[in-house]
């Protein structure tokens, strides 16, 4: 993640610490410096993650602008705010947060699992909150021995004697996405499903400036999807996954014979038209590949378009910045921008509507914020669904994170155990990402037999199996968040067909248009972490029978195949920006 931000450096002997800032405030964190050959390294605290930082001087004082990249392009809004001190010494550090009246422990510069606000939030969320003005102010504890912070220092290289210091976050404005009056709350996902059944998706409809016959065509396509006649033949249980079979139905038979899609040919390799097909943001890369080798739905003449794709890889964005081929994020930005000026220039498609009719497939973490000002009038398909985040349920399209291991061989190892043959009620194992995962441990590793609940297994051929057939014989797969709202461990439980226990407020699930996701999983506040068990037990023996049935039914819309088959990934996730496209069309 690179930010532009202000820090405040602090040294003892040849320690050096940062507090960093961006400036705006959003983003907090801290830093240790360790120089080896002339060059710095930076370690967050906790050893948990290590940046490389260019410093720039201004004015000749000690703040300085830095642009920090990080390696695991984490969103910083995730992290707890901590102050820099040398984790080695043992120092605690509380953190009284007198607008929420709850304290904070950090012990060594870690969060220690499941600190929570009195309403039940995490602190950093209370920090994220929109309308939350926090004042902190953080002080040193010693625990038997006098454990030493130091200060910030002045322009003049004194250390600032003072025993605390206090950092403002400022309020900043809530999302347009989120109702209002409900920042300060999750969205729960029937309060979801309440938004798109009263029709949200409208409010996001773009007046085209000059009419198309293609507008046409589609309004045509919505009224037959609107009077769809009623399937009375289709089996119950493959219904039951559905809002609404017989809408999907002929929605999708509609996309097969009437949608066209024009592909810009503009932009370099490896940003654009590149294709990436392994690890965690195989997504977008398994669709743009096999979007633009498709024949049945790509139109060589624009003008006969329903829909534009815009063919760049936010994975490969963000490796471009890492390897500071852009200055900054800004630069990266820009260079979407002037992408988005030449095709602007070069047809006159995009003005036609403001790009309500172009659509972007990306499914790194930073996706939604390089793209939501230069590409937000846009359907913006994206892993990252986070309704809190800008995400516009009717408008953008959920992505699945698919974590694809074989390129030539997506479905490898697709399936599962038995009903009976699943010993395990609950399975999770993982990094320690976000301040959740902490939480899910503190309660549940080593409490209970039957629940399997770790931290990160070993990555190498062995651990990898051992955790495909944990997940294979549990009846529930705990998908905790990360340190954003998306995990693969969604599509992963529905491969191996263990029941997905979704741990993310205001994650919008894959599909979100079309599927009936509570037929088929179970979504849990994060605040009901401690209560995981008893949630999960109190479920009928029938009703997982129902969802794990359901699960194996909706696995086919999860997967990929070299050459795309009826129902496939490819043919869903362009189906749901069809779709999505159809109801926002407007004369």
């Amino acid at each position: 993640m690179t930010e532009e931000a202000f820090y405040e450096r602090e040294e003892e002997g040849n320690n050096r610490g940062y507090k960093l800032s961006s400036k705006d405030g959003e983003d907090v964190n801290a830093y240790q410096e360790k120089e080896e050959g002339g060059h710095s390294q930076f370690t967050s605290e906790g050893g948990l993650r290590t940046d490389r930082v260019t410093k720039k001087t201004f004015n000749q004082r000690e703040n300085l602008t830095q642009e920090v990249d990080l390696e695991t392009g984490s969103q910083l809004s995730e992290q707890v705010v901590k102050l820099v001190a040398n984790a080695s010494e043992g120092i605690t550090i509380n953190v009284d947060v007198n607008s929420i009246n709850e304290k904070v422990k950090l012990v060594a510069g870690f969060p220690s699992p499941g600190p929570l606000a009195s309403d039940g939030k995490s602190f950093s969320e209370a920090l994220d909150d929109p309308k939350v003005d926090v004042e902190m102010t953080m002080s040193s504890v010693d625990n038997g021995k006098k454990g030493h912070i130091s200060q910030p220092t002045n322009k003049g290289n004194e250390s600032l004697q003072a025993s605390s210091f206090s950092a403002r976050v400022s309020s900043r404005i809530a999302s347009k996405s989120v109702p209002r009056g409900t920042e300060r709350r999750p969205i729960s996902i029937s309060e979801m499903n309440a938004l798109f059944c009263q029709g949200s998706q409208f409010a996001n409809a773009v007046t085209p400036r000059w009419s198309s016959a293609r507008d046409k065509e589609l309004e045509n396509a919505k009224l037959q999807i609107e009077n769809a006649p009623v399937m009375r033949n289709a089996p119950r249980v493959l219904a039951s996954v559905f809002r609404n079979y017989s809408k999907f139905i002929k929605s999708y038979e509609l996309m097969e014979n009437v949608l066209k899609v024009y592909i810009y040919k503009e932009g370099e390799k490896p940003l654009f038209h590149q294709a990436h097909l392994r690890g965690i943001y195989a997504s977008e890369g398994w669709f743009m590949k096999l979007m633009e080798k498709n024949r049945q739905f790509v139109a060589r003449d624009a003008r006969k378009a329903h829909l534009f794709y815009l063919p760049f890889s936010s994975l490969k964005l963000r490796e471009a910045l890492h390897e500071n081929h852009f200055g900054s994020q800004k630069d990266l930005e820009s260079h979407l921008k002037n992408y988005v000026d030449i095709i602007s220039r070069k047809y006159r498609f995009w003005n036609r509507t403001k790009g309500a009719d172009h659509f972007l497939v990306a499914c790194h973490d930073w996706a939604p914020r390089f793209t939501r000002q230069i590409m937000g009038s846009c359907i913006r398909a994206l892993c990252n669904s986070n309704i809190a985040r800008g995400f516009k349920i009717g408008k953008d399209v959920s992505l699945p994170v698919t974590y694809i291991r074989s390129g030539e061989n997506p479905t490898k190892d697709v399936g599962g155990n038995q009903r009976y043959d699943r010993s395990i009620l609950a399975f999770f194992a993982g990094g320690m990402h976000g301040y959740l995962r902490p939480i899910l441990l503190q309660h549940w590793n080593n409490k209970e037999p039957d629940m399997k609940i770790f931290g990160p297994m070993p990555r190498d051929v062995e651990g990898k199996m051992k955790y495909r057939e944990f997940m294979k014989s549990s009846k529930y797969c705990i998908c905790a968040k990360g340190y954003e709202v998306h995990t693969p461990r969604v599509i992963e439980s529905i491969y191996y067909e263990c029941v997905p226990v979704i741990i993310s407020d205001n994650y919008v699930p894959p599909f979100f248009e079309i599927l009936e996701w509570e037929s088929f999983s179970v979504f849990i506040l994060e605040k009901d972490v401690p209560n995981l068990r008893n949630i999960l037990v109190s479920i009928p023996e029938e009703k997982y029978t129902s969802m794990q049935n359901r699960l194996k039914i909706v696995q086919q819309y999860f997967l990929w195949h070299k050459s795309p088959v009826k129902y496939d990934l490819f043919h869903m996730i362009l189906h749901s920006i069809w779709y999505n496209r159809v109801f926002q069309v407007k004369s």
